[in-house]
């Protein structure tokens, strides 16, 4: 229908994988929907966003280079080093900032304007780092927005927690707004190939193919490993793969294809997702509420939280074998205790949150140290120039 290079093919790959759905998680939250769904929902969306931005930069270069004989590994490598590079700055930057609240005394009642500043710029803070290191700004500042969210926000006082979420809350409901109002303005603005509707429609069938073979796929090896009480239903898998809505991610990454790449296939691509995102914020995001009452995965019988079930069951699996158990029996009751307990609650209570407490105490020693030593330099500097006396 349209010929593209690969590499081109891969970078519009990697802008239109990236999912968007604000639609369904609001109808989510209208109409009352499983904890575990929302979550796989909404967590998809988040991570595909990260890997969308760093395979499309690392495709990019790969074109920008014009390295068509460039070794695969060297590409795997660059796709690394952006993803893990960014992930890295985005959760020092977090932690930091969890370090400064907890320690700095900030949740005073006189400081309470500062340290609600301070909590607002510590991501724009890891935006600008990430952007300064050659790295990706918007998966630094999603991963500082995690670790603060887990680690930094209790730091804070109450009135400076009220006026955090609801200033954040703000923001997101302005620029999901901005974005739908600036793609709307777009159509009727922007230089447009409308010459190849061929390509936008099996675009589109080849999207929904591609999702149902990835959701499918993924869930059923989830499952595999997963105990029968955190299994992913069929209705669930169903109303992921539904969800798969185009949106601000994929539409920005297809305006930034426009200065990257010639020829017109830029403008193509371009093309191609607008109406990709208007078509599937449409359909789906129109038919969703259907959708959703007709798999039974909404209303009041999943209100209500699952995690605390979870928790429940994760705390006495180690008391259900005792010493006279033989070596292989233990090895599958550890085998089930560590894939009873494979949750991130878990996983920060035991290992995640004492590492951090360490690490912070060697901090402070650190520190105490490295100021003892300057306090003693600088007694020593005084009490040499008290005996050599006045010039």
């Amino acid at each position: 229908m349209y010929r593209l290079p690969l590499v081109e093919c891969l970078m519009f790959g990697a802008l239109i994988s990236a999912t968007d759905p604000v639609t369904v998680l609001s109808i989510f939250q209208e109409l009352g929907t499983d904890e575990n769904l929302y979550a796989l929902v909404f967590g998809e969306s988040v991570l595909n966003d990260a890997m969308a931005i760093a395979l499309y930069r690392t495709m990019s270069s790969v074109k920008s280079n014009d390295s068509s004989g460039q070794n695969l590994f060297f590409v795997v490598l660059n796709f690394l080093e952006t993803f893990f590079g960014s992930m890295s700055s985005g959760v020092g930057v977090g932690l930091l900032s969890a370090l400064l609240f907890k320690y700095a005394g900030l949740n005073v009642e006189n400081l309470h304007n500062l340290e609600s500043c301070l909590f607002v710029l510590f991501p724009y803070f890891s935006y600008m780092l990430a952007e300064g290191l050659g790295l990706s700004g918007i998966v630094s500042i999603l991963f500082t927005g995690i670790v603060m969210k887990r680690y930094t926000f209790s730091n804070l006082s109450e009135n400076s927690q009220h006026f955090s979420a609801a200033f954040f809350h703000l923001l997101s409901s302005l620029a999901e707004t901005f974005v739908f109002i600036y793609m709307g303005f777009d159509i009727g603005m922007e230089q447009h190939s409308w010459s190849h509707v061929g390509f936008i429609f099996f675009s589109i069938l080849c999207i929904g193919v591609a999702r149902a073979a990835n959701v499918f796929s993924c869930a059923y090896l989830v499952n595999l490993v997963r105990p029968a009480n955190r299994q992913i239903p069929l209705q669930h898998q169903k109303a992921l793969w539904y969800s798969g809505l185009r949106g601000a991610m994929a539409f920005a990454l297809a305006l930034q294809s426009v200065h990257d790449l010639p020829d017109g296939h830029g403008q193509t691509i371009f093309t191609a997702t607008t109406a990709i995102v208007v078509l599937t914020v449409l359909l789906i995001g129109g038919s969703t509420s259907t959708m959703l009452r007709a798999l039974k995965v909404v209303g009041d019988g999943h209100n209500g939280p699952l995690e605390e079930s979870f928790e429940g069951k994760n705390c006495n699996i180690g008391s259900s074998y005792d010493e006279g158990t033989s070596s292989g029996g233990k090895l599958k009751m550890k085998l089930k205790e560590f894939h009873s307990n494979a949750s991130f609650t878990t996983l920060d209570r035991h290992y995640l949150t004492p590492f951090l407490h360490l690490m912070t105490m060697v901090m402070m020693m650190t520190t105490t140290m490295m100021m003892e030593r300057i306090l003693m330099t600088q007694l020593k500097i005084r009490e040499e120039r008290a005996l050599q006396g006045p010039n």
